[in-house]
């Protein structure tokens, strides 16, 4: 059969037309088939690799009460920290009660919580449940107070502040401000929790600091839970038994401290002139007071940590090394300073 030239070209464009769609199609379906084996055979960690974090980390937080103005601002710091970096909390209240806080671990450890964050109530008694939050496998920060562990490998890193040096700083204002006495100067001291870290150190760093005195005398010290309530009502006792003996107040905290204002006033005694004050927290209440003459001295302990831990936690998801000590920094606060300060203060 003969073909005419003419017939000859058309089939040719028609059998070419119909090569190059089947090698788009065959070279469609490899492509496909090349994705598909990539997405099966990639490992997961590779995946990963280029996000921080695989998934939205759960936090368990067992904070020890909400006693005093600097309790609830910490509280709300890291509250606030947590919704910022899209890190789910599981919170707990201990209301001053280790036992709870031993509780609700177990209970986070359940849950299967990413990182357990504990500012413990008091310094001894957790490293029979810190040895079962490790076996677990789950990560423990400790936050604000110590704990007394023989064995440091039970939590990853202590976020908070240097209580000792607090004291220490009490100490060095009160050498400044009595020059050597012929009278003794007696002190009464106002303690937070018994067996908690504050009250330890702040009471070790100021006695260390004022060492070499031997006219300053402690006429009384007494635990007042870091409360208003306590602070007042202990007050009231010293200045009963001790009355103007006292020449000063040493208060582990700004609720305690404000408590004891009151208790000095109804006494007859003008704070801040006939007893000298020294107090640590740094809230707005304290601050004012002390632009008022009624407190002479605060030393700042910053609650403000909710960002520094949650940072901990990220890096702790992330596989990333701390350090076993992170310490905020921290000032001290006199008449003179507290105004510029209370402007700024949102606690």
């Amino acid at each position: 059969m003969v073909v005419h030239p003419k017939h000859l070209f058309v089939l040719l464009g028609k059998l070419t037309l119909v090569i190059l769609t089947l090698v788009a199609v065959m070279g469609c379906q490899q492509e496909g088939g090349t994705q598909n084996a990539e997405r099966v055979d990639k490992d997961p960690k590779e995946s990963l690799a280029s996000t921080p974090l695989a998934r939205e980390p759960i936090l368990g937080f067992s904070q020890l009460g909400s006693e005093s103005a600097w309790r609830l601002a910490n509280t709300n710091s890291i509250n606030e920290a947590a919704k910022i970096a899209d890190i789910r909390m599981s919170f707990t209240n201990a209301e001053q009660s280790q036992e709870k806080q031993i509780e609700a671990i177990r209970d986070f450890v359940k849950q299967k919580v990413d990182v357990i964050a504990i500012a413990p109530v008091v310094e001894t008694g957790w490293e029979p449940i810190l040895r079962e939050v490790k076996q677990a496998g789950v990560p423990v920060v400790i936050i604000d107070r110590d704990v007394d562990v023989a064995d440091q490998s039970l939590y990853v890193t202590h976020i908070g502040s240097d209580f000792y040096e607090e004291g220490k700083k009490a100490g060095k204002y009160l050498v400044d401000k009595f020059p050597k006495q012929n009278a003794p100067v007696g002190i009464v001291e106002l303690r937070g929790t018994e067996g908690s870290t504050p009250s330890i150190a702040r009471g070790k760093g100021l006695r260390d600091a004022i060492a070499g005195r031997k006219d300053f005398r402690f006429l009384a010290s007494e635990n007042a839970d870091f409360t208003f309530v306590k602070g007042k009502e202990v007050m009231k006792k010293f200045l009963a038994e001790k009355g103007k003996d006292i020449r000063v107040l040493y208060s582990h905290n700004d609720d305690m401290t404000l408590g004891a204002l009151e208790a000095i006033e109804e006494y007859g005694l003008e704070p801040g002139k006939d007893i000298v004050v020294v107090t640590v927290d740094g809230t707005r209440k304290a601050l004012e007071k002390l632009s008022e003459g009624k407190i002479n001295l605060v030393v700042e302990c910053n609650p403000l940590l909710g960002p520094n831990l949650i940072q901990a936690v990220k890096e702790i998801v992330k596989g990333n090394t701390l350090p076993k000590r992170i310490v905020t920094s921290e000032n001290v606060f006199t008449q003179v300073t507290a105004a510029s300060e209370m402007a700024s203060r949102t606690y």
